[in-house]
């Protein structure tokens, strides 16, 4: 892909690299790069070559949120297709299907935090399993500042992961945390300094791709199912999914051993 390009996507290591690529507005989110990316972490979901994802941004900041400044050619109204509101719902939704695939698709997800995150780009983080930081990257929901209720799964995302509690505090309070206070606050997973950030994150990324893939993605449903699921039902899937996982780890492992390579 050409470095003109707004998404960047790179294979090592049975791993997806899905690089926002916006440098110069700190990987602002607009239409050129929304839709794109959609596609990006689409292809990576159904790819069977791709046993883990990682998205990150270019430059020095991961994705300070939605381009406030772009220029965008006014709705025409019609009957087909409804009013200014309605064309920006279809046209927002369809884009946030990125946080959606992130979070759902049945591979470990990473987003690895190479500077400032803000707005939607904690959307596009909290829907990753994983989060792995430098030094230099900063936390910031922003949407107070523009009056926004929250996009990109933001809200849900982190009232999952941190709880309602700390989730109001995050949105309502709207404090802009260094690395190190967004790791005590429970929104990174691991610290690093920048200079090892990718080197470290590969190192997670190529371990999780070379592991048990079934597993991870029996896993990953259980884990999903665990958010929202009534008890009973999660105790039916977790021992489905227990047997399915073992048996094929089992054939697998067997057929090393066979070859001489356990």
């Amino acid at each position: 892909m050409s470095e003109e390009a707004t998404v960047l996507v790179e294979d090592t290591g049975g791993v997806r690299i899905i690089t926002l690529n916006r440098p110069d507005r700190l990987n602002a989110l607009n239409d050129s790069i929304m839709a794109p990316l959609a596609v990006a972490v689409a292809d990576a979901a159904k790819d069977e070559a791709v046993g883990c994802v990682v998205i990150t941004g270019a430059g020095r900041g991961f994705c300070s949120g939605g381009d406030l400044k772009g220029n965008r050619t006014p709705a025409e109204v019609t009957s087909e297709v409804g009013g200014p509101t309605e064309q920006g719902h279809v046209r927002l939704r369809s884009h946030m299907e990125t946080a959606r695939l992130l979070h759902e698709m049945g591979k470990p997800t990473i987003a690895m935090v190479n500077g400032p995150v803000a707005g939607a780009g904690i959307g596009i983080a909290g829907a990753c399993d994983l989060r792995l930081a430098g030094e230099s990257a900063t936390f910031l929901s922003a949407f107070d500042r523009i009056g926004g209720s929250g996009d990109f799964g933001s809200t849900w995302f982190w009232t999952k992961i941190l709880g309602t509690a700390k989730a109001r505090e995050l949105f309502f309070m709207g404090e802009k945390l260094d690395a190190q206070a967004a790791l005590e606050f429970g929104l990174y997973t691991r610290l690093f300094p920048d200079e090892t950030l990718r080197d470290e994150t590969l190192k997670v990324a190529k371990r999780l791709a070379a592991g048990p893939r079934m597993g991870w993605r029996y896993m990953k449903a259980n884990l999903n199912n665990a958010e929202d699921g009534m008890f009973e039902q999660h105790l039916d899937q977790e021992s489905l999914y227990m047997g399915l996982s073992t048996q094929a780890a089992g054939r697998i492992y067997k057929a090393m051993n066979d070859k001489g390579e356990g």
